[in-house]
């Protein structure tokens, strides 16, 4: 029966049975087969075929969160035979604003440690993985902003700076600009750094002047002097010359870094544990850290007592 509830769970991360077919290697018929044969054990329909595609009708989204259950403990007393070594995918989601090359790099040393895994990796705005771990189909996921309701545990806290190139900078010393009508160069919607700047400078609609998906084209894009952007401030020490952190205390751009993981993940737990754990020595640290790289005649600023 396990394969039955590994086809019905599949079926709710999927949403067709012919993308279930393709991920579990059988013919359409053989899976609407395993669903049928889970029905006629269960006792009622798990799919309502009125619709189409069929969708999991109440008792199929409870057998799915059950099922869930029953194959994280089956993963378990696998364990068992292998002393407990994690073994199996590992389906992780990575914040597009945590994607650097340090952060890339702790994941995949991580995995790296466990012989048994093998890491899928998604990257993506924090809305949307939030949304695709809550469905199911993300063991794990970092991201970016607060806990959702019923799960998630803050790591540590990535802290924000403004920058510009240095004759931006001095423009906005001058007074040419405030931070609410200074133009800036940030990424595409829905970036949580970009929402976040939003909300503290009090308007909806930013002046943008470049929306970039590559951070290293906005780097080039803030260079040429087009507008002040974002960077977390751990990486400021690798902006290179031509570009400053400017004076922006007021701000306290300052964002919790959440890592969301199944309950359900046995042995492969303690790979969520690991990575929470190396995470949260990079965030801590760099978040206690003294600035990098402070504007030319900027006073140092104090750091935020209060995150979002």
């Amino acid at each position: 029966m396990i394969d039955e509830i590994r086809t019905l769970v599949a079926f709710a991360e999927e949403g067709s049975i012919q993308r279930v077919a393709d991920r579990v290697r059988l013919t359409q018929p053989a899976v609407s087969r395993q669903v049928q044969r889970l029905e006629a054990l269960l006792g009622g329909a798990l799919l309502d075929r009125r619709q189409k595609p069929p969708q999991l009708t109440a008792l199929g989204a409870r057998a799915v969160e059950k099922g869930r259950e029953i194959l994280a403990a089956f993963e378990e007393m696998k364990a068992l035979a292998h002393g407990a070594e994690p073994q199996g995918v590992f389906r992780l989601g990575l914040a597009n604003g945590l994607s650097d090359d340090g952060v890339s790099s702790i994941v995949a040393e991580v995995v790296d440690g466990f012989g048994g895994i093998s890491l899928h990796l998604k990257t993506g705005w924090s809305g949307e993985l939030a949304e695709l771990y809550r469905q199911g189909q993300l063991d794990a996921a970092i991201v970016l902003g607060e806990a959702p309701p019923g799960g998630g545990a803050v790591i540590g806290h990535e802290e924000l700076a403004v920058i510009a190139a240095s004759q931006f900078a001095d423009r906005w010393r001058a007074g040419d600009f405030t931070l609410a009508d200074m133009p800036w160069v940030l990424s595409p919607e829905p970036c949580d750094a970009r929402r976040l700047l939003a909300s503290r400078v009090g308007r909806r609609h930013l002046p943008v002047t470049g929306e970039l998906d590559d951070p290293r084209l906005q780097l080039a894009w803030v260079r040429r002097g087009a507008g002040a952007s974002l960077l977390p401030r751990r990486l400021l020490h690798a902006v290179g010359e031509g570009i400053e952190e400017i004076g922006a205390a007021s701000l306290a751009l300052t964002l919790p870094v959440v890592l969301l993981a199944s309950p359900h993940l046995g042995a492969r737990g303690v790979v969520a544990d690991t990575l929470a754990a190396r995470l949260a020595d990079v965030f801590d640290r760099a978040f206690e850290a003294p600035d990098s790289r402070p504007g030319r005649n900027s006073p140092k600023r104090p750091r935020p007592k209060t995150v979002l």
